[in-house]
């Protein structure tokens, strides 16, 4: 493992590697929607025409989930680009053809990619390329400043805003969701929780003392990043406690609306617990 610090790059890489693109591909095909994130999608998104938006939408395993229950406005975009042709391509598969599939960065919504940012094999059509806060394509690397808020909810799910490196960088996605959401939307999401246990609390605290100490990994970013291999590849994961969280969230213009375990709101199957360990759903609503 290198002692290069983790970057964007380094997990839109990982997101791509090929045992990445086939763990998230079997989930879409076959896991589907949690329950957890059933309940509060049904709970908190009434309205099954009105356009929501998906954030890290990966290999589309929640996008499919979305249509599956009858959500017809969907947009989803995530900004590793072999994941996202498996999402287009179960799409099409499953007669979703209609969902909207962007390459995007969560970070930079306002910007269009540069071509010469896209890697050659993308460059073909099958995925629209442009941003999300303007209703047309700009000129490549313009910037749109003020545009009219366009959707009416937005999804984060499977702590993918928590696997951006660095703080700034994930109050920057929350910051463009934001906007791109009109008053009240609500946004689901999911994080870790440093104090869910005991175990887990002491377990950070020995790392707090790594830290002070500046015998941390030195890949690390922050107080709180994990960098981790496993046989589906290698993940980054930022995980917080609930104060940063609410922090984060009121510095981007997001009033906290409902936080639970994962384990509160539902008892997950064998599969999904398999896939996915205990995490914190937070929804929060565009101020």
């Amino acid at each position: 493992m290198t002692d290069a610090k983790i970057t964007s790059s380094t997990v839109r890489d990982d997101f791509n590697s090929i045992e990445a693109v086939l763990h998230y591909t079997r989930a879409a095909h076959s896991l589907g929607l949690w329950e957890s994130e059933r309940i509060l999608i049904e709970r908190f998104f009434t309205d099954r025409s009105a356009p929501l938006l998906e954030a890290g939408c990966g290999a589309g395993r929640a996008t499919l989930g979305l249509w599956n229950l009858g959500y017809r406005n969907l947009t989803a975009f995530d900004f590793a680009e072999e994941l996202l042709e498996q999402a287009q391509s179960l799409a099409v598969e499953r007669g979703a053809s209609a969902i909207r599939f962007l390459l995007a960065d969560a970070t930079r919504l306002g910007k269009c990619h540069l071509l010469s940012d896209i890697p050659s094999e993308t460059k073909d059509g099958r995925l629209e390329l442009c941003h999300l806060l303007g209703e047309k394509l700009p000129e490549l690397g313009a910037v749109i400043t003020s545009v009219a808020p366009r959707f009416s909810g937005a999804l984060f799910l499977f702590n993918g805003l928590m696997q951006i490196p660095d703080r700034e960088n994930r109050r920057a996605a929350l910051g463009e969701l934001h906007r791109a959401c009109r008053v009240d939307a609500p946004l689901i999401f999911t994080t870790h929780d440093r104090n869910d246990s005991p175990e887990e609390a002491e377990c950070w605290a020995g790392e707090r003392e790594r830290w002070a100490a500046g015998l941390q990994e030195s890949h690390l970013v922050e107080f709180g990043d994990r960098y981790m291999e496993s046989t589906d590849g290698r993940i980054f994961m930022h995980l917080p406690d609930q104060t940063e969280i609410r922090e984060d969230l009121a510095a981007t213009g997001w009033v906290p609306e409902y936080t639970a375990m994962r384990r509160e709101i539902a008892r997950e199957s064998r599969a999904v617990r398999a896939f996915s360990d205990e995490c914190r759903f937070w929804v929060a609503k565009r101020g």
